[in-house]
């Protein structure tokens, strides 16, 4: 039985897939930013244990983390929370891009070294779910981009990395997804949130499954999935 360590598990994409890990019996582990997110996790998915450190405060996890038990074994490390926030370059405080960094990219760094041991010993798989800002940044966009744009550096360098210890990589870069996170852009940009224009989170989940159940012969490096309405 696989156990996966997850962010973002609590809406939208990451809720997507850890609905269809634990309906398969898989082990999880769903981090959590605070202790009352960790009993609202825990109850959503009965036997999941929790992880419970501020993606915001990438400094602070290695503390945080050490006051709590961490898994012996991980298979998969999915790393699916995110945040967004719109501006022009002229406009965005450093509050702003230390937020996004650290949230986006730190924190996904930081959790990546907590648990490259157990991925060595169990030749894991690493999946980034970036956005298709990490590929292509437009007007507002800027400190998501960034933030996306070294997300895809990191995995790209990890992939390198850790080849040689079994351990596969993974980006997937979804369009616009319906979520909450899609209807706070749509705010930001003020717009009208139509749910049914996007991608459903099952299609990005249903495509970060197959990924992980690519037999050992096989490896995805990027993805990309878009709206194909």
């Amino acid at each position: 039985m696989a156990t996966h360590v997850i962010t973002g598990a609590g809406s939208g994409i990451g809720a997507a897939v850890t609905r269809r890990l634990h309906a398969r019996g898989d082990e999880l582990v769903l981090h959590a930013r605070d202790a009352a997110r960790a009993k609202e996790l825990a109850a959503a998915f009965p036997g999941a244990r929790t992880l419970v450190g501020d993606l915001a405060d990438p400094d602070k996890l290695s503390w945080a983390f050490s006051h709590q038990s961490l898994p012996d074994r991980v298979d998969s490390l999915l790393h699916i929370a995110g945040v967004v926030e719109l501006g022009g370059v002229g406009d965005l405080t450093p509050k702003s891009w230390h937020h996004q960094l650290n949230v986006n990219l730190i924190a996904p760094a930081e959790l990546t070294r907590h648990f490259l041991p157990q991925l060595r010993a169990a030749r894991g798989h690493v999946v980034f779910v970036n956005s298709g800002a990490g590929l292509h940044a437009s007007a507002g966009w800027s400190g998501y981009a960034a933030s996306k744009h070294g997300l895809k550096a990191l995995a790209d360098a990890l992939r390198q990395e850790e080849h040689a210890n079994g351990v596969r990589v993974t980006s997937v870069y979804p369009g616009r997804t319906a979520s909450p996170m899609q209807a706070k852009v749509h705010q930001q940009e003020g717009k009208e949130y139509d749910p049914e224009k996007w991608i459903d989170p099952e299609s990005v989940a249903t495509t970060i499954l197959m990924a992980l159940d690519l037999p050992r012969d096989a490896e995805v490096h990027d993805l990309s999935v878009r709206p194909g309405r």
